[in-house]
């Protein structure tokens, strides 16, 4: 039997306030019961997690957006590539909290292509 407590999202005490490494700006936690991990401005975030929740990375490096992808089940997922070691994660997006919603724009703008 696969042990899965290692896997499970780590909430106490990581859903606080943070202030945005990119653009400086406030964010608050999330009152949904999930964990705010990116900056809904800019949408940037920290690589400070192994799994999700769970504050275990050394890396602390910058994750910048590079794309967003629609998911039937989970709605818009943020792609974020870590500037310091190349790591690329995928992270909800926070487009229904009522108190600081993920910017709409920004999330769109992840979505076309720079390259053309």
């Amino acid at each position: 039997m696969t042990d899965t407590s290692s896997r499970r999202f780590t909430v106490q005490g990581t859903n606080n306030s943070f202030l945005c490494q990119n653009c400086g700006a406030e964010v608050l936690p999330l009152t949904n019961g999930s964990v705010r991990n990116h900056c809904p401005a800019c949408l940037h975030s920290l690589h400070v997690d192994v799994l999700p929740g769970d504050r275990a990375s050394t890396c602390h490096g910058l994750l910048v957006p590079v794309g967003a992808e629609q998911s039937g089940k989970k709605g818009w997922i943020l792609v974020h590539q870590c500037a310091k070691c190349g790591f690329t994660g995928r992270n909800r997006a926070a487009l229904d909290d009522p108190r600081q919603p993920d910017d709409w724009d920004a999330l769109i703008g992840l979505t076309t292509r720079r390259d053309r």
